[in-house]
């Protein structure tokens, strides 16, 4: 039997709650997480130790505070790389902080009700007072709403409709001005409050250029949408260690179940998404690292404003299947809450698909950035894909009719082919069978008499 983190668990039983005088009260387990999480440095690090201390982070779910790190690391990089020396001097010491008593977390407020994911429809109103800027007006899906520092967008009173009038601000909490109607009652990712705000004369001060306000806003949702497939890979790495773990002890029928057929390819199918997911997930990393240190070129800036985007839509859409995987491994008791993280996770996963981007708005966009940058050739030479899938991809580039049909299949074929070739020298039993299910045409496992064996394989010798 899996062992329930008992902080996680704690915290996700008693929710946070709004307290009359506008603050939040959470379980003392949330605050003993954070100190721990905080304590690591993950917020501050470079790319690579921050991917890699989130993805153990993930391992546990959501627990309240994967959204706190992701929102902070994306506050801390539009400071270092947008912000003014006053405001990096100011904002910045305090997110960086690596005692979670005395450090500030950050949010990130863009979400509203008649908008979505269409930011360009946003009405929060910036309105100039002296020489700064008060906002007024509704945020809908405000999670971290306890943060001590939002990033909002806004748009300047007279600023042109659309995406061009968005400009991106940094609301200290301590300025006041705004007011949590309500927080809200998610599926998922329980423990992190999540609400809807009113800002009602909240100083606020331009974190870039006005004019480039979404150019921003979406710097920071790139940095939330790359942790996030880390955090997709995390969830499905601890489903299939759950998973395995409850297979080679649990018996039925006079053998263990990891014996059984069926099971193994359920338990084969987990491990290779999961690895997948981490093997496309470190080649964006790389980019982040990359772009971090000022080393990148066109081409990998080109390519990383691409992959992180079709990366997200196909690591979330995993998780979700991954852990469904692990819940039937083990039966019923892979629906009680205290037997298994395994119900929490599956919450979260489905949380984690919708953060930061609906799949069909993140097609949508990767597809615009395909056109605009004319870089179908890069990202079939950077993905190994096909012939095949390469005139398939610049069919829907030259017909947006088509693409807006099909270009998502094309998508997850494309991250496909990049996860194949990522893990070919590593786990090249993983890929194989990832070859086979995702881009083999007509493929069929009773056609295929080495399945059996491949599935031995990717499972390994102590399965």
């Amino acid at each position: 039997m899996d062992v329930v983190d008992p902080a996680v668990e704690e915290s996700e039983r008693n929710l946070p709650r709004l307290l009359e005088n506008g603050e939040i009260e959470f379980d003392p387990a949330y605050h003993r997480a954070g100190r721990a999480i905080w304590a690591s440095g993950i917020v501050g690090a470079a790319a690579p130790e921050q991917a890699s201390l989130f993805y153990l982070l993930a391992h546990a779910g959501e627990g309240g505070h994967a959204c706190p790190v992701v929102c902070t690391a994306g506050l801390v990089r539009a400071l270092k790389t947008r912000g003014s020396d006053d405001l990096r001097e100011r904002f910045l010491p305090p997110l960086i902080e690596t005692d979670y008593d005395q450090a500030e977390r950050a949010a990130q407020f863009l979400t509203e009700r008649h908008g979505g994911s269409d930011v360009g429809a946003n009405r929060v109103e910036a309105i100039r007072d002296g020489a700064g800027w008060r906002l007024h007006g509704e945020k809908w899906f405000c999670s971290v709403a306890d943060a001590d520092q939002f990033l909002v967008t806004a748009r300047p009173r007279g600023a042109p409709e659309g995406t061009p009038g968005i400009g991106c601000f940094l609301v200290p909490r301590s300025g006041g001005g705004f007011r949590i109607r309500r927080l809200k009652d998610k599926l998922g990712t329980r423990a992190l409050a999540t609400g809807e705000i009113e800002f009602e004369g909240a100083p606020a001060y331009p974190l870039g250029p006005l004019e480039d306000g979404f150019r921003t806003a979406v710097g920071v949702l790139n940095t939330s949408r790359w942790l996030n497939a880390l955090g997709s890979a995390g969830l499905m790495r601890r489903a299939t260690i759950v998973a395995e773990g409850f297979a080679r002890e649990r018996e039925a029928f006079g053998r263990v179940i990891s014996d059984y057929p069926l099971v193994r390819e359920n338990l084969a199918v987990m491990k290779a998404e999961a690895d997948a997911a981490l093997a496309s997930t470190m080649e964006l990393t790389e980019l982040v690292d990359r772009i971090d240190k000022g080393e990148a070129g066109e081409e990998d800036t080109a390519w990383h404003r691409l992959l992180v985007n079709a990366n997200k839509f196909v690591t979330s859409l995993a998780a979700t299947k991954v852990i469904r995987r692990g819940i039937e491994a083990l039966g019923g008791n892979g629906t009680i809450e205290d037997f298994s993280p395994l119900p929490r996770l599956y919450r979260d996963a489905i949380v984690f698909e919708s953060w930061e981007g609906t799949h069909n708005v993140l097609c949508a966009q990767v597809l615009r950035d395909l056109a605009r940058l004319d870089a179908v050739d890069l990202v079939v030479e950077r993905s190994g894909a096909s012939a095949e899938l390469a005139a398939r991809l610049r069919r829907s580039v030259d017909d947006p009719a088509v693409g807006a049909l099909h270009g998502r299949r094309q998508l997850d074929a494309l991250v496909r082919s990049l996860q194949v070739k990522a893990l070919r020298s590593r786990e090249p039993h993983a890929a194989e069978l990832l070859r086979r299910r995702h881009l083999t045409p007509g493929w069929d496992p009773e056609d295929d008499p080495d399945y059996p064996d491949l599935i031995d394989r990717v499972l390994g010798a102590d399965a």
